[in-house]
């Protein structure tokens, strides 16, 4: 299959202005997904979404057998491998909740140093609840989408699985460096490991993105999507609610500092500054 070379990001200059390189690696992960849908036959038919940090790139596209969603990720080789990397078919296992089903894959590599995935899944109809995965603005869900996100997370809990969202002591590094003291992990769940608003769906309810399903701390879910709302009160309040007996039990403490601790990490590289201080708050809160 003949391709049109283009820059790989690797090979970008270190001295390139930022928005070039980006520009340059979206147009590259554009090209990514252009030979993934020729591969499977389909033909892109909606405006293409780059994922975090723009390692994946996914758009709704058509074939003979009706609408699909096309996904591809890349990754230097020395990463591209890993419960992370196969989750997406991985959670094909996964049946009673409405999400993607991977249809077929395939992979490549470029220069003996990125491999590609790209995913062919069926299409889930909605709208993401957020552009962001932390809600900026107040979003309308009726009572049925509250109770199929209760029951979907009831499912997940009890999938047997030998996945990891992360091992213990990934999980005990990343809270000591933020929070100073290690976590009392008493109860493991299967989790979906990436609950935030931009992987769920609305006005039906759905939940995209199953890369780093698998086993976590019990509580991992509900808090995740409670720190994704805190920029919210009125919608925090709701999954306070929603999954009380959750965060308010006696896992949900740990829950809640994992995830919390997990987030400040990614605003110290930058993503979401302004939820530092509702974390903080709630931490202070926990700690109280």
């Amino acid at each position: 299959m003949a391709h049109d070379r283009v820059v790989a990001p690797n090979e970008i200059p270190n001295d390139e202005a930022n928005d070039e390189a980006d520009e340059m690696f979206a147009a590259w992960m554009r090209q990514n997904l252009d030979r993934a849908a020729e591969h499977f036959a389909v033909r892109v038919v909606g405006e293409p979404v780059l994922g975090w940090r723009q390692r994946s790139i996914g758009a709704a596209v058509l074939g003979a057998e009706g609408p699909r969603w096309l996904r591809v990720v890349s990754e230097e080789i020395r990463w591209a491998d890993g419960d992370w990397w196969t989750g997406n078919a991985d959670a094909n296992a996964i049946t009673g909740v409405r999400k993607p089903r991977v249809l077929g894959l395939v992979e490549w590599e470029l220069a003996e140093t990125r491999r590609q995935r790209a995913e062919l899944m069926t299409f889930v109809p909605g709208q993401r609840c957020s552009d962001t995965d932390v809600l900026r603005d107040e979003v309308d869900l009726p009572e049925q989408w509250w109770s199929e996100l209760r029951t979907a997370l009831e499912t997940i809990r009890v999938v047997p699985t030998l996945r990891l969202r992360n091992d213990e002591p990934d999980i005990q590094r990343a809270v000591r460096e933020k929070l100073g003291h290690e976590l009392d992990v008493q109860h493991w769940d299967t989790v979906h490991g990436d609950l935030h608003w931009a992987n769920l769906v609305r006005p039906r309810f759905g939940l995209l993105d199953w890369e780093l399903w698998g086993r976590g701390p019990a509580g991992t879910d509900a808090a995740s999507l409670y720190c994704c709302s805190l920029l919210v009160p009125p919608v925090a309040a709701q999954v306070r609610e929603t999954f009380a007996d959750v965060l308010d039990g006696p896992d949900g403490p740990t829950a809640l500092r994992y995830v919390a601790a997990r987030a400040l990490h990614r605003v110290d590289m930058g993503d979401h500054p302004d939820l530092a201080a509702p974390l903080r708050e709630l931490l202070a809160r926990l700690d109280g």
